[in-house]
């Protein structure tokens, strides 16, 4: 089988081109630019492109599919010219459903906590030597790709992003995987270039129960109300409705413990959403029939996923943690979980906008009062970023103001953020760099080992 993906330098699609070689495919690729880790993985297996950019000579009918990125734009001469050929043209989502199709799906969905439920399912099953195909949008321990299928594997367990499918496909990504066991963990809206008002985007969730299987199962968090209206709205009588809450827990001299059955058993993971989180695993697990003993046993030593509340640096008096937080409920809900598990030390918040969302000035009064829990915050976005997206210029004043209590220091300068950093004192008190970018090329790792020294 020989498949040539069209920008395979992205996050997803050099996973799959990895996955897919290491099942035995010809994988060729192309893309104008690439960055790091793709460039390191993608020339590892052997799969970084000799040359940059696009070749449409290098299309022809010796390919047997085209897997096409986002990355790339609708008149892509690549593409182009496999139309012309007539090679089947699928999206990322797309061969991922194609992989899968004769499998036991479970695709993880919702505005937040889906990267991390996905990998506790995953995490639980490897304990139990299931064999699974698998895609998760960071990289987990005891997982040397983010993307993996086998031909012996009667399940498959994918994370659904509700961002689109492709340059020719505006189908939101968890549309096209069809699964048999749908979760909705939550519903906030994101995405304000794709989903304008709030109201388009929650109707992505209604359509994501429509594309559950015949029979299928829709497991949500009973405490959101727009994850149960849009739940209990949908007509389907075939599925199963299993509403999932928070599952018990205390924090005991600064360890989270799961409570269950009257006794406790100690995490390597914290706070309430990631309590929501387990009760989302667990009974995504119970529904294939992994017992109550077997999953706790397993989620016991879940370390979490890249860059979720990702424990950077520490000494007796400091952590500094990195987490991919970035739309309102995300930033919420991590401010909320560091200061429960350390109410007695000061916390400072360093938060970088940097999605399209959250450069938008019509969005941003979406953050109001989500630094609440904060002693000290800090707001870094780069205006060199708001020019790429093609954004109106953003005014550090607007930024200021959308905030709300307690209000924010606004920087749009990197080098002065990290040089305030460094200035103040770290007694006592803990840090959260909260970014789905990465602050203008700073070293955060460099940054975390000085601010602990």
């Amino acid at each position: 089988m020989r498949v040539h993906f069209i920008a395979i330098g992205g996050s997803a699609m050099h996973n799959l081109a990895i996955a897919l070689k290491l099942k035995g495919y010809h994988v060729t690729g192309s893309d104008d630019e690439i960055f790091e880790p793709s460039l390191s993985r993608l020339k590892k297996h052997g799969l970084l492109p000799k040359y940059q950019g696009w070749n449409p000579n290098a299309i022809t009918t010796q390919i047997d599919a085209i897997v096409l990125g986002m990355h790339a734009r609708a008149d892509n001469p690549e593409l182009l010219k496999a139309k012309e050929l007539g090679i089947k043209i699928y999206s990322y989502p797309e061969y991922l459903f194609e992989q899968a199709r004769h499998k036991t799906r479970i695709v993880v969905g919702g505005s937040h906590g889906k990267t991390t439920i996905t990998s506790m399912i995953m995490h639980v099953l490897k304990h139990l030597n299931y064999r699974f195909d698998y895609m998760v949008g960071a990289q987990l321990k005891g997982f040397d790709n983010m993307v993996s299928f086998s031909d012996d594997s009667t399940l498959a367990v994918f994370e659904g992003d509700e961002y689109l499918t492709s340059p020719i496909d505006p189908r939101p990504k968890f549309h096209v995987y069809q699964p048999n066991i749908a979760i909705i963990s939550g519903i906030s809206w994101d995405h304000i270039n794709v989903f304008p008002t709030f109201e388009i985007y929650r109707q992505q969730f209604a359509r994501f129960i429509e594309c559950i299987e015949p029979n299928g199962t829709i497991i949500y968090y009973a405490d959101d109300p727009e994850v149960c209206n849009v739940v209990e709205a949908n007509p389907r009588t075939d599925i199963k409705r299993i509403p999932y809450r928070t599952h018990p827990f205390e924090i005991t001299n600064g360890t989270c413990k799961l409570i269950t059955n009257g006794t406790s058993i100690d995490l390597m993971v914290f706070g309430k959403h990631n309590m929501q989180n387990i009760s989302a695993a667990l009974t995504a697990c119970k529904a294939i029939g992994v017992s109550d003993s077997q999953f706790y046993e397993a989620i016991a030593n879940f370390e979490g996923a890249a860059k979720r509340l990702q424990l950077l640096a520490q000494n007796s008096t400091t952590s500094v943690y990195l987490d991919f937080a970035h739309s309102p409920s995300k930033v919420k809900a991590t401010i909320e979980a560091v200061k429960q598990q350390n109410p007695n030390r000061r916390l400072v918040i360093c938060f970088e906008l940097h999605t399209y969302s959250s450069l938008t000035k019509e969005f941003l009064n979406q953050y109001n009062g989500t630094l609440v829990g904060a002693d000290t915050a800090y707001v870094f976005y780069d205006p060199q970023a708001v020019e790429m997206k093609k954004l109106p210029y953003l005014e550090p004043t607007d930024v200021l103001k959308s905030f709300g209590s307690p209000t924010p220091n606004i920087f749009i300068n990197s080098n002065e953020l990290i040089e305030t950093l460094l200035k103040q004192s770290w007694n006592n008190t803990n840090l959260i760099v909260m970014t789905s970018g990465n602050f203008a090329g700073v070293d955060l790792q460099h940054l975390a080992d000085k601010i602990v020294v």
